[in-house]
């Protein structure tokens, strides 16, 4: 199954995606939320979408698009998960995953404006692959892990380099401004996926290839990842994990690439769909 929420935002309406095309469930009542991971609602979601089997109304193309699950508790993000990235920042191996957070208002949609902070000057891109959680995880076992699961989605961990790596203490400065976290268009829960250790991703700046990636490059597979996060913190339902980038970020090229006004970014991955967002100028508002 394949999750949306769609409508203007913090107005949003759940939807579900069959076959290529969108359809309105907001009849099924609420939102894809914690209470809604928490409670079955994956399955009673799915024996509502089949019971009312030609009856639902399709969504119109040219509608807006938010994440597809309301504000989760947490944003969870791995750093330096894949060798080439790490190379290409002159960073070492980690030993163990790197953990940081991102802002839970840094959140939009997956087509939604991405804006520069105020006085930023070196605001990066990086495509990833994120793990949203079903049920509430403490201290899982790595084989067990995927039991954990309510699916997958599309995430550009969008970093401004100075305020992560200039300004002192943690990363978590660079990583949490708004619009920093444009997730979506789609859940896809794991029957969707054959192979979670064999999805591609990719992101474009104004139309040029940037990254190409592959989850079989991680270096820490999602089941080692759900399971060392769950040591440190209580993952509740609908919390997001987000397990790295691949190379290609623009701090990795010499000299580096920043984002600036009017560039269009565009990425996508296998099996989670395709964003596309315009980059503009903080405007006071």
């Amino acid at each position: 199954m394949k999750l949306i929420r769609f409508g203007e935002p913090g107005k949003e309406k759940i939807g579900v995606q069959i076959d290529g095309k969108s359809y309105d469930v907001s009849a099924f009542g609420g939102d894809y939320t914690e209470d809604f991971f928490a409670n079955n609602g994956l399955a009673r979601l799915d024996e509502f979408v089949k019971a009312n089997e030609g009856k639902l109304i399709e969504i119109p193309n040219d509608v807006r698009l938010g994440a597809p699950f309301a504000r989760p508790s947490k944003i969870v993000c791995i750093g330096l998960n894949y060798k080439d990235h790490a190379a290409e920042t002159n960073s070492p191996i980690p030993a163990e995953p790197i953990i940081f957070m991102k802002s839970t208002s840094s959140l939009v949609g997956p087509n939604d404006n991405v804006t520069i902070p105020r006085n930023s000057e070196k605001t990066d891109w990086e495509v990833e692959f994120g793990i949203v959680i079903g049920k509430k995880a403490s201290y899982v076992e790595e084989s067990e892990a995927l039991d954990y699961v309510a699916g997958y989605v599309l995430h550009n961990d969008v970093s401004e380099r100075a305020f992560q790596l200039e300004r002192g203490g943690t990363w978590d400065k660079g990583k949490g401004c708004d619009t920093f976290a444009p997730m979506g268009p789609i859940l896809t829960t794991q029957d969707e996926i054959p192979d979670i250790n064999n999805v591609r991703l990719w992101l474009k700046v104004n139309g040029k290839t940037y990254q190409d990636g592959n989850t079989s490059n991680l270096i820490f597979s999602v089941q080692h990842i759900i399971s060392y996060v769950s040591q440190f913190m209580t993952l509740l339902p609908g919390d997001v994990i987000s397990t790295g980038t691949p190379a290609g970020v623009g701090l990795g090229f010499n000299p580096p690439i920043y984002l600036k006004p009017g560039d269009t970014i565009e990425l996508g991955a296998d099996y989670l769909g395709v964003q596309k967002q315009e980059v503009v100028a903080y405007s006071g508002k």
